[in-house]
């Protein structure tokens, strides 16, 4: 979802669209229909599934080691979130202003007279919503040469993040499924409320005019239907054996095409509409 709105930004808005609809046509839906009838086929997982053609049984091992690090990096982005989710609690947003003992003397809000600072450098100027990312919730050190120390606040968020994930699957697929009905729609059910939020606000117009009208000089860049693709494999889990462990647990008779079709449609439609959010507050921004 986070993702979407990124790419469409560094790629032109509009013209992005064009590969992104034409891999999930001709990446996506195939490749997805794939891996779940290949699950379904032989009831097994990423690695078993492979016996199929042992020669790339490879492949099954080589899937699990790259989820295993997309796991470890979505838990640490579901930890920043905690964080901002607790920090967020404050009467005070701790982002919306300077003066606090991680803020450098070169920030600068809506309450700063850099005039009557003397001396002051406006090409070194910072503002304290990146403050508070990399100085208090990150503290980054001066460079790789300098490791600092362990953030106890972030790592106990972390440790939050992964409690989170062990109790709504512990109890196996099956429990796993009802926690989908209240994880699932939540978050579209918020963004619908953020979308007719941001959609109120000055300039938004601006933002989706540069969302949804394409610059068709960008096509010619290959980088754009290199950044589609990717986009397709990384929110459709291809490629790294979660769709032929979930296939598996389908009976060998189960309709895979009308759940490939919901899917693709959902994820498609969700993709698009966070991107109307992001792209509804950058018109305001901007």
């Amino acid at each position: 979802v986070w993702r979407f709105p990124y790419l469409c930004f560094k790629n032109g808005g509009g013209a992005f669209l064009i590969p992104y609809f034409l891999s999930v046509f001709f990446i996506g839906i195939p490749m997805f229909f794939l891996e779940a009838s290949l699950g379904q086929l032989m009831s097994r997982g990423g690695i078993a599934a492979w016996e199929i053609v042992p020669l790339f049984k490879g492949v099954g091992y080589a899937g699990m080691v790259v989820i295993f690090c997309i796991n470890t990096y979505f838990n640490i982005i579901l930890a920043w979130t905690f964080y901002y989710l607790f920090a967020s609690m404050a009467s005070v947003l701790p982002w919306s202003r300077c003066g606090n003992w991680w803020n450098t003397e070169f920030c600068v809000d809506e309450f700063t007279n850099t005039s009557a600072i003397p001396g002051f450098n406006a090409s070194l100027k910072t503002d304290p919503v990146n403050e508070y990312w990399e100085q208090r919730v990150l503290g980054m050190s001066s460079g790789i040469d300098e490791i600092g120390t362990v953030k106890w606040d972030l790592a106990l968020c972390l440790l939050l993040a992964w409690v989170v994930v062990y109790l709504c699957i512990f109890r196996g697929i099956r429990a796993s499924g009802i926690v989908l009905y209240i994880t699932a729609p939540a978050p579209i059910l918020l963004m619908i409320i953020l979308l007719i939020r941001t959609s109120l606000l000055d300039g938004a117009a601006v933002g989706m005019q540069y969302y949804l009208y394409p610059d068709f000089s960008r096509l010619r860049d290959l980088e754009v239907w290199s950044d589609a693709g990717t986009q397709i494999f990384f929110s459709y889990s291809i490629g790294i054996g979660t769709l032929t462990a979930l296939g598996s647990f389908n009976d060998f008779h189960h309709n895979t095409v009308r759940d490939v079709g919901i899917f693709a449609m959902l994820n498609t439609c969700t993709s698009f509409l966070a991107g109307c959010i992001i792209f509804c507050t950058l018109g305001y921004m901007a």
